[in-house]
């Protein structure tokens, strides 16, 4: 039978999904005094099948190691913390036996097993946690777990950092009166860079899905999405991205291969609108572009070209300007060595010709402009040698970028 997905952002995001619950508290992690929210939990009362991707920076912080040493076939999994603030990232011996500490105080305080309790940070690097405020933060959210709508909204602005707004989305598949749910939530503003980019995205279902399929959805989403956006060009130290599955809905993909489909779309969706949200927020910018790089020999060279432009200081500051400086764009493209002939580019604004084999097209310049004056615009790059392409989405540069961190 066919499956419909509904799609809602600005969800309460995890607590949209049966069996599971949320909080989030403030504990001061950042020592300001203020009562930001900056501490979280995710549970579910039912165990759960886990899958992670995580940071390729070879300095990663202390809590994606103690959630890589987690993860197998058998282990099942009931919940995440999270703290906001604080990376727990290069803080050596103490960080490691911090992030342990963190997912025990979790677990006793929810009466749940050993290694079943995720940890994940993000905040400044090169600080140790405020352990005591932080244990005491996880009694009282463990106090507040709720299934509510609330439960899912205080945690989404627990993760926060530089982000303006929470990130949340709810996918509903629907087939007769079966019905079944996917949904996540982000953080992530700066040094948004792949693979991943500084974010953490915690995604939940209630569909039974063995260890190795969530493995393989999960980082087929991750491919699609959160490991194609960048605004800054920096990768962090702490990305995590964690998709947990309980199985409560009483439907399993392993006896129907309709669902399985549904939950890989759901999945993926879920990461598409979740990675366009971060880029839509990234620290202080004015345009979002859409960046597609065709045409090309291999995946590997499109995105090799797509990247050169996509984290172009030039071209992002020119985009920052209104300014449809196409020179700029195929210099990136250039550089990014990949044997260009500059004869066969062909190279659009939205649906504008900018470049026709080579020849600009200048009698569109003032569309050009009206093109890149948008919020969100659309770069299209044909390279005339192949059929293999790529898509990033990217962003300009602000001097608000610069002013923002300059002292952080």
């Amino acid at each position: 039978m066919a499956m419909k997905l509904t799609i809602k952002e600005h969800s309460p995001g995890i607590t949209d999904v049966p069996g599971f619950s949320a909080s989030g508290v403030a504990c001061d992690i950042r020592g300001t005094g203020d009562d930001r929210l900056d501490l979280g939990i995710i549970l579910s009362e039912t165990p759960c099948a886990g899958a992670g991707v995580f940071t390729q920076n070879d300095v990663c912080a202390a809590p994606v190691r103690y959630c890589k040493s987690l993860l197998s076939p058998t282990q099942a999994f009931h919940g995440i913390v999270v703290n906001s603030g604080n990376a727990n990232a290069c803080t050596g011996e103490q960080g490691e036996k911090d992030s342990v500490i963190m997912a025990d105080r979790t677990r006793e305080a929810l009466s749940l097993p050993p290694k079943s309790v995720f940890v994940a940070s993000t905040g400044r690097i090169g600080r140790a946690l405020p352990m005591p405020k932080i244990e005491k933060g996880i009694r009282e959210a463990a106090m507040r777990m709720t299934r509510d709508s609330a439960g899912g909204h205080d945690f989404a602005r627990s993760i926060l950092t530089s982000d303006t707004q929470p990130k949340t989305v709810t996918v509903r598949i629907e087939s007769g009166e079966q019905r079944y749910t996917v949904a996540g939530v982000a953080k992530g503003a700066g040094m948004i860079e792949p693979n991943m980019a500084t974010m953490l995205a915690f995604i939940a279902t209630d569909i039974a899905v063995p260890q190795a399929t969530l493995h393989a959805s999960l980082n087929r989403a991750v491919h699609g999405s959160f490991n194609r956006i960048s605004v800054d060009g920096d990768m962090s130290t702490n990305d995590t991205v964690i998709l947990l599955a309980n199985g409560t809905s009483g439907g399993a993909v392993s006896d129907n291969a309709d669902l399985l489909d549904a939950f890989h779309k759901a999945v993926g969706e879920v990461s598409n609108r979740l990675a366009r949200m971060i880029v839509s927020d990234g620290e202080r910018i004015n345009h979002v572009v859409d960046l597609h790089v065709k045409g090309a020999k291999t995946e590997e060279d499109a995105e090799k070209v797509a990247r050169a432009i996509g984290n172009s200081l030039l071209v992002k500051t020119s985009w920052y300007g209104n300014d449809p400086n196409w020179g700029r764009i195929v210099d990136a493209a250039g550089y990014a060595r990949v044997g260009l002939d500059y004869n066969k580019l062909n190279l659009h604004y939205g649906e504008i010709p900018v470049l026709v084999n080579g020849t600009p097209a200048e009698e569109n310049l003032p569309q050009w402009k009206a093109e890149v004056s948008n919020r969100e615009f659309t770069i299209n790059l044909d390279l005339g040698m192949g059929k293999a392409d790529y898509k990033l989405l990217t962003a300009d540069l602000t001097e608000g970028y610069v002013d923002f961190n300059k002292s952080e």
